[in-house]
């Protein structure tokens, strides 16, 4: 058996084949374990800097049974939340009606897109300045929470997305102790005791299959490679499974059937940049904004900054913990401006947004800042974007891509969950035990 890619999904599965005495063996493009997950310690705090995957979202058992079984320390998201409006820094209090907006579509009805269905279910005609005000920020949501184009991504999906979000109590974010690498060091324990052998730097172009036949050509490090395989696995993004032909994608012989190729064209991919920022001092501890009518409070607490900002428009810092690092968000249109640029322009752009947002100077901050971490999931070649997202007519989309061809070609991955948990860690694990199960059903 040979798996696809090593990330989530395909460590998943490769634990759960090897466990069933299936000989399997995982080919990894990039020199590392993890895929989309990507932690890297900062030196001088000796914290988890997240350039992937970073919040566990809710109570999902496909990570919270392995960080338990290891000792991880969890700790739950806490603080406040502040907002940028016209310029004010204030402490936000439109939730409970983007909430109610979200809430109210209704997936028995044709599907739209969430444009459409604001414009269609919210018309506004009064002119309701705090109606706007919260339709804007459940597009600021959408574009941002699920890295899609609101006039693109599907009201069914979004519906499906938030029902599951809830079964989970998806609302309350954690973090483990040494970040997602946890979760990767878990994994690799695992596939160290189970013997499961993973070749790095091992890029697969082509997969050539008929049933019960499959022959995979790869470039690596040591040059051009080959491999033979009864079944594959295939866990990589959906970037690279489209037709388009780019550094990093999949070519198969003979084509995928035309029902996976619609079914694709029905998936998207997501697009963020986030850079995260070490600074001397918690220079936000300073801040004050507007609490109440009557009184102001320090930022000192501040969990999240939500604005309308262009470039980086959602940001938020570590707490509990008071290190002085701060995660700036660039979804969509934003991450499309800032991606294939130099880390030195996403740094200067990430201050200029800080200072208009808090009121402080670009020179004071450079004069602070000490470290900047970035990565353009973009323009790496073994992710071409974020993560998936469904547009409008998916439904359907993620079935049709997690069902196998002739036995012989299997998919996993988060854009094949079924469950409502697209572009999330636990989705893409949940994706890798299914996608195990259907394997070793075959050699029963």
């Amino acid at each position: 058996m040979i798996i696809v890619g090593a990330g989530a999904a395909g460590m998943a599965a490769a634990i759960q084949l090897a466990q069933a005495d299936v000989p399997t063996v995982v080919l990894e493009a990039r020199d590392r374990i993890g895929g989309r997950i990507f932690t890297q310690v900062d030196p001088v705090c000796g914290v988890p800097v997240e350039l992937g995957a970073e919040f566990i979202h809710g109570f999902a058992p496909e990570i919270w049974e392995p960080l338990q079984s290891s000792a991880a320390t969890i700790t739950e998201v806490e603080g406040q939340s502040w907002c940028v409006e016209g310029g004010n820094l204030t402490k936000c209090d439109l939730f409970s009606r983007v909430d109610s907006i979200l809430e109210s579509m209704d997936d028995s009805l044709p599907d739209g897109s969430f444009l459409a269905y604001l414009d269609r279910k919210f018309p506004n005609s009064s002119h309701d300045p705090k109606l706007e005000q919260a339709k804007r920020r459940a597009i600021q949501y959408v574009s941002g929470f699920n890295a899609a184009d609101p006039g693109l991504v599907g009201v069914h999906w979004l519906s499906a997305g938030i029902r599951a979000e809830q079964k989970r109590q998806g609302h309350r974010a954690f973090r483990s102790g040494n970040g997602y690498a946890d979760l990767v060091n878990w994994f690799q324990r695992q596939i160290s005791q189970l013997n499961v052998r993973i070749q790095m730097e091992t890029a697969v172009d082509n997969i050539s299959w008929k049933r019960g036949c499959v022959k995979l050509t790869a470039r690596g490090k040591n040059g051009p490679s080959s491999f033979r395989a009864s079944q594959v696995l295939i866990t990589l993004p959906i970037s690279l499974l489209k037709t388009s032909r780019t550094s990093g994608s999949v070519e198969f012989t003979p084509s995928l059937p035309a029902e996976k190729i619609e079914c694709l064209d029905k998936l998207e991919m997501g697009k963020v940049i986030r850079i995260t920022l070490r600074f001397r001092h918690r220079f936000w501890e300073a801040i004050s904004g507007q609490a109440s009518e009557s009184k102001k409070k320090t930022l000192s607490d501040m969990s999240f900054l939500f604005s309308e900002n262009e470039t980086f428009p959602t940001w938020w810092t570590r707490m509990p913990h008071r290190e002085p690092l701060i995660t700036g968000w660039a979804p969509f249109r934003a991450a499309e401006f800032l991606s294939h640029r130099q880390p030195s322009f996403m740094t200067s752009r990430a201050l200029m947004t800080l200072s208009e947002l808090l009121g402080v100077s670009v020179r004071s901050l450079e004069g602070e800042l000490e470290a900047a971490y970035v990565h353009d999931w973009q323009a790496d070649p073994f992710s071409l974007g974020a993560y998936s997202y469904g547009k409008v007519g998916a439904d359907g989309a993620q079935e049709e891509l997690a069902r196998p061809i002739e036995n012989t070609l299997f998919f996993a991955g988060e854009a094949t969950d079924t469950s409502g948990n697209n572009g999330t860690v636990h989705g893409a694990i949940a994706s890798g035990h299914r996608a195990a199960a259907q394997i070793i059903k075959t050699l029963l």
